[in-house]
């Protein structure tokens, strides 16, 4: 019997292999993790030519319906998150080969929510400047800016939103919110004003992204919006970088029409080296970090590796959703 080989992708932090106990598949199993990121598709239909199954870690590398039809010997495709974006599931269906999604850690959404907490107190306190400039000997170069009395601005009140207003709240914010279906008693029920899209962008101090990416949302943040923010004003994104128009925002932060962006989530992942975000002064980066913990990623890859066991005894499996 032909040996099942396994590849575990986009493993950028090892861990992969020491979180849960791969032993416990069908002995002669061979898994390997793979570390770094496929430079090209190529690279990685080369890379992976020889496996079985591929796990993927949540909207990270592409699955298009070339890169599927260039890798015969897949018949399972096993991703963290119950949506991945990234993956061609008509092409995947086509050829037969299962797909599966995995639950995160309940935490995951707090974990999200604490990241972006994480971005807001890092510009309004200037702590990046402050960091470089102690070190190289500037005492207090610049003001810093309190929270208390300010408008936190929350596009979405869904499981991270809600948990942004409890926050912002606790630090004597006012709290608005808009998104698509946003009903006012909801908004009521959390201490939020419910607004209207444009008022939010106009009011806000700091405007936090917390929506879902669909056909509705995509591109939602333009130039129009942006030019409707305070002059001192601070742009939070660490749901997707597809709510955003690029070059809107790269404008509006060159031209510093907003005070600055944290941002945790880009249109290309690894960002490029030499980016011009990478450049910029008034810009905090993190990369993608929202969920990656090593709670969530230890049910992430518990949950794949059930699945792997379930394909493998025939048994069902828990099927990715539509990334719609």
């Amino acid at each position: 019997m032909q040996t099942l080989r396994i590849a575990i992708i986009d493993d950028h932090q090892q861990v992969a292999m020491d979180l849960v106990d791969w032993a416990t598949l069908p002995e002669g199993t061979f898994v390997r993790a793979f570390d770094v990121p496929f430079s090209s598709e190529d690279v990685m239909v080369a890379q992976l030519a020889d496996f079985d199954v591929v796990v993927a870690m949540r909207e990270r590398t592409h699955f298009g319906s070339s890169a599927i039809g260039r890798l015969p010997r897949l018949k399972m495709l096993a991703t963290t998150g119950l949506r991945n974006a990234a993956i061609d599931l008509q092409a995947c269906l086509g050829r037969g080969i299962v797909v599966t999604g995995a639950r995160g850690a309940a935490q995951s959404l707090s974990s999200t929510a604490e990241l972006a907490w994480s971005l807001i107190l890092g510009l309004c306190k200037q702590i990046p400047s402050g960091q470089d400039a102690a070190r190289s000997g500037h005492w207090q170069p610049t003001l810093a800016q309190g929270l208390h009395g300010k408008v936190l601005g929350l596009a979405g009140l869904g499981h991270v939103g809600s948990r942004m207003a409890l926050l912002g709240q606790a630090f004597g914010m006012e709290v608005l919110a808009w998104s698509p279906n946003l009903k006012p008693e909801r908004a009521r029920a959390h201490g939020v004003e419910a607004v209207s899209r444009h008022e939010l962008f106009q009011r806000s101090d700091v405007l936090s992204m917390h929506l879902g990416l669909g056909p509705a949302t995509a591109g939602l943040v333009d130039d129009d919006l942006l030019r409707l923010m305070k002059p001192g004003a601070y742009f939070i994104n660490t749901a997707r970088a597809g709510l955003v128009q690029e070059q809107a925002l790269m404008e509006a932060l060159r031209e510093r029409r907003i005070a600055g962006a944290g941002l945790d989530v880009f249109w290309q992942e690894p960002v490029p080296a030499g980016h011009a975000l990478l450049q910029m002064d008034n810009v905090l980066i993190t990369p993608h970090l929202g969920y990656v913990t090593r709670e969530n990623l230890q049910v992430f890859y518990q949950g794949v590796l059930d699945n792997i066991r379930a394909w493998i005894d025939g048994r069902p499996v828990l099927a990715l959703n539509p990334s719609s």
